[in-house]
């Protein structure tokens, strides 16, 4: 099979053949047909060891690729509830599977937690990507059972590609208790990020979107998207926690998603936080890098919690898939730009500088 394939950082992928992989018992082989690429794709192959030491990538050369959608094309002799024809998304959260938090079901507290095709958060990452050397960017991989999401027949490969950032929006909102009747502040709100969690705060019942970013048109274009539930505001024209006080009556957002970039300004996401209520959430499921100055005593007084939030769960996953499936939530607002295998440099180039924001999804097409 093909491979797109690092093999030294700060490069172009190399596009090489490699063998097909064979499913173990208890994995899936995948003949992937579209793998989305992340915004921040091509920071991971080019400056991450200098923003994130602590978060180690797969010994070169590797196959990269977060976001990877397809068929199964064979399964293990251990898999009970997937089967060849099956149309599915891979989530990439790998974990040992074996420790209690595993076996409790919650896969990213593992400290192996590691997300395939991209980097791990343990220094001990490379037990995982040795078992499991596979991302997207390849014609067929592996993965174990319990990564797969059933896609419905309405979504296209193409925007399943989309559904890691979108689930990480998914699983944000639900540490957030996001729910009927509430006010959200969304910080961020036209990157990939932004958007899919404004349009999953719609379809979870919140009343009002508040959210904020840099780029006039994108605010325009993410408010069109539901004129009489979104408002927005530009960066630089006031105090974000001053204006979400403002539109609530003084009381607040019941919570923030802070969903700010790596290279954002720590002042930003401390203002934003200005703007929940007492007894809110706020919740950062971004990448800011630098080290944030939090005023405990604060936290303490107004009972706020701040929540670390980073991927999803399967079962998440699937709750995404269903919503689309039944039509709670539309994904026509994505613009796919597909580009073959051969192209994948151009792809994460591209994406990186992209004009549409978190309406763009970009896709390699093994």
């Amino acid at each position: 099979m093909l491979a797109a394939r690092l093999h030294t950082l700060g490069e172009p992928m190399s596009v090489d053949t490699i063998d097909v992989p064979a499913p173990r018992p208890t994995d899936v082989l995948v003949r992937v047909k579209a793998c989305g690429i992340v915004p921040n794709m091509a920071n991971v192959i080019n400056n991450w060891p200098t923003w994130y030491p602590h978060q180690p990538l797969p010994k070169l050369p590797a196959i990269f690729g977060l976001d990877p959608a397809g068929v199964v094309e064979a399964v293990g002799e251990a898999v009970l509830n997937t089967k060849p024809g099956d149309r599915v998304y891979v989530s990439p959260l790998r974990s040992c599977g074996s420790c209690q938090v595993c076996r409790g079901g919650e896969l990213s507290r593992c400290r192996y937690f590691t997300l395939n095709g991209y980097f791990s958060t343990s220094r001990d990452g490379q037990r995982i990507f040795d078992l499991y050397p596979y991302g997207g960017f390849a014609e067929y991989m592996t993965a174990p059972q319990y990564s797969i999401v059933n896609i419905p027949d309405g979504m296209t490969f193409e925007q399943a590609g989309k559904l890691g950032y979108i689930g990480t929006s998914y699983g944000a909102l639900k540490h957030a208790a996001a729910g009927p009747g509430q006010v959200a502040l969304i910080d961020g709100i036209t990157g990939t990020l932004g958007v899919a969690s404004t349009l999953l705060a719609l379809a979870s019942g919140v009343s009002k979107v508040l959210g904020t970013g840099r780029n006039e048109e994108l605010l325009k274009r993410v408010e069109e998207l539901a004129p009489d539930r979104i408002e927005v505001m530009r960066l630089g024209e006031g105090s974000t926690g001053e204006w979400a006080k403002s539109r609530t009556g003084g009381e607040g957002a019941d919570f923030v998603i802070s969903a700010l970039g790596a290279k954002a300004p720590v002042e930003t996401m401390l203002d934003s936080m200005q703007g929940v209520r007492r007894g809110g959430k706020v919740v950062n499921v971004g990448g800011v890098a630098d080290r944030l100055p939090v005023d405990v005593k604060w936290l303490m007084d107004e009972q706020v919690q701040l929540i670390g939030s980073n991927w999803f769960t399967t079962a998440q996953g699937q709750e995404v898939a269903d919503m689309v499936a039944t039509g709670a939530l539309d994904l026509s607002y994505l613009i796919t730009k597909p580009f073959p295998l051969s192209n994948v440099n151009e792809a994460i180039s591209g994406r990186a500088t992209d004009s549409d924001g978190g309406f763009s999804n970009y896709v390699v097409i093994p």
